[in-house]
């Protein structure tokens, strides 16, 4: 069972250590795009800000986790579940955030369709949010 908490780590050529590895777990646990404000909270009284801080900009240089921004302008963060790495993330795909539950989920099988942009333009990354009801919310 550790290992495979662990795996994004290695795979990734990261040291384990508590943050990172308590980080990490809560990322697998919630299974949707969390902010700095949601993780900082769930360890205030174990981790400082600093180390919250490096351990999320770490894991988003290395592809651990990917930006996801969301209607409000606040900045999330979700696993990646591609082969990312510290060269380049590969994330073409949608966000859904639940108008009801507030919780941002990346769509990792609906692919954001081509866009062809103007002569002079260089995409460096698309992002795409749909809002509506969750399968949770909408039970």
């Amino acid at each position: 069972m550790k290992d495979e908490l662990t795996a994004p780590l290695k795979s990734h050529n990261l040291r384990t250590t508590s943050s990172r590895q308590a980080i990490l777990d809560l990322f697998q646990r919630k299974g949707y795009a969390l902010s700095y404000s949601d993780i900082e909270q769930q360890f205030a009284d174990v981790y400082d800000r600093v180390t919250v801080y490096r351990t999320l900009k770490t894991f988003l240089d290395r592809g651990v986790i990917h930006k996801v921004l969301d209607d409000t302008g606040t900045l999330k963060y979700a696993l990646c579940q591609q082969e990312c790495t510290d060269a380049g993330h590969h994330h073409e795909h949608v966000h859904f955030k639940c108008i009801k539950c507030g919780q941002t989920t990346c769509l990792e099988h609906v692919h954001i369709p081509p866009v062809k942009l103007p002569s002079g333009y260089k995409p460096r990354e698309l992002n795409l949010l749909i809002q509506g009801i969750c399968r949770k919310c909408g039970l």
